[in-house]
C-alpha cells in the first residue's frame, strides 16, 4: 500500500495587520484539514508584512519568542486539527537578537523544534541583515506524523548545500518557505527547488507570499509572484502551480513510496564522494 501524504501550503498577502493575518492561516488550516490534508507549511515570516522592503526597526515589534503566544495558538489548532504545521516566524531569541525561523508542531500539538534560515541577504528591498542573524541550528529533520519533515527558508535555496544536508539526514519532505518577488529570482523559482527534488531524491513544497504590499509600503512595495507548488522526487510538479496573483490553499497528495523507488533507479547516495569535496566547503 502506498504511503500516501495529503498535504497544503497557503499563500496570501499582507492585509495590514497581524491579527486578521493569524485569522486567515487559522482558516487555511482549517480548510486544510477538512481536505484531508495531515501536513501544511505556511509563508515566510507568515503573520506580518514582508518587512525586509525597508530598515526599519519598528519591525522588531513582529519577533516573538520560539515558544510564544502564537506558536502556543497554532500548536494548540494543530492538535485540535491532527495537522503537522510548519510556522515560519520572527524569532526572538534575546532583545535585540533575531532570527528568521521557521518552527514544527507535530500533529499532537508538540513543538518538535525550529530551524533557522541560515543565509541572509542583504540587497535592494531585501534588507534582511538589518533583522536577521545567521541560522545557527544546523539543518534538523523532525520525526513527525506523516512522516521527515525539513525546512530551508527563501534564499537558502540558491545553496544546494543545505538541499543535500536534508537529504543525508533522512528527509522525504522539504518545505521552503519565501517571499520571493518578480526579477532575477523568476527562472530560478521554475529551476531550483524542482531541481532540489530531484537532486536530492525527496518531495519539496515551496509557499511564497503574494500580492503587492502597497497597504504597507506604498510605492516601495514589491508584488510577490505566488505560483506556489509540489515537486516529486524525479523534479515534476505535483499538480498545477498556485495562482501568480491570489490568495491560495493548495492541497496536493504525495505518494513517499516514490522516494524509494527513484533512489533505486538512481543510487546517488550511494555513489556520491565526499571524500572529493573538500574544495566545496573551504572558506
Amino acid at each position: 500500500m502506498s504511503r500516501i501524504v495529503r498535504a497544503a501550503l497557503f499563500q496570501t498577502g499582507w492585509t495590514g495587520d497581524k491579527e486578521s493575518m493569524i485569522l486567515a492561516h487559522e482558516q487555511a488550516a482549517r480548510g486544510a484539514a477538512a481536505q484531508g490534508a495531515r501536513v501544511m507549511c505556511f509563508q515566510e515570516l507568515f503573520y506580518g508584512p514582508y518587512f525586509g522592503i525597508t530598515q526599519d526597526a519598528k519591525y522588531y515589534d513582529y519577533a516573538e519568542s520560539a515558544d510564544g503566544p502564537i506558536v502556543r495558538r497554532f500548536a494548540a489548532l494543530a492538535r485540535e486539527l491532527g495537522l503537522v504545521l510548519v510556522l515560519p516566524i520572527y524569532e526572538e531569541d534575546m532583545p535585540g537578537v533575531y532570527y528568521n525561523t521557521a518552527v514544527v508542531v507535530d500533529a499532537d500539538g508538540t513543538v518538535l523544534g525550529k530551524y533557522r534560515k541560515h543565509h541572509i541577504p542583504h540587497l535592494d528591498k531585501f534588507w534582511e541583515k538589518f533583522y536577521f542573524r545567521p541560522g545557527n541550528l544546523g539543518y534538523p529533520v523532525f520525526e513527525t506524523a506523516v512522516g521527515k519533515v525539513g525546512v530551508t527558508i527563501c534564499y537558502d535555496r540558491h545553496f544546494p548545500e543545505g538541499w543535500r544536508a536534508l537529504g543525508l539526514g533522512g528527509a522525504e519532505i522539504v518545505f521552503n518557505p519565501n517571499a520571493s518577488k518578480p526579477g532575477l529570482s523568476n527562472r530560478l523559482w521554475e529551476l531550483e527547488q524542482p531541481a532540489a527534488a530531484a537532486a536530492n531524491q525527496y518531495f519539496v513544497g515551496v509557499p511564497n507570499r503574494v500580492g503587492l504590499e502597497d497597504n504597507e509600503y506604498g510605492s516601495e512595495a514589491v508584488d510577490f509572484y505566488g505560483t506556489s507548488y509540489f515537486a516529486d522526487p524525479q523534479g515534476n510538479f505535483v499538480g498545477d502551480l498556485g495562482s501568480k496573483t491570489e490568495e491560495q490553499l493548495l492541497v496536493r497528495d504525495l505518494d513517499l513510496d516514490v522516494i524509494r523507488a527513484v533512489r533505486n533507479d538512481w543510487q546517488f547516495y550511494r555513489d556520491r564522494r565526499p571524500d572529493a569535496y573538500d574544495a566545496i566547503v573551504a572558506p
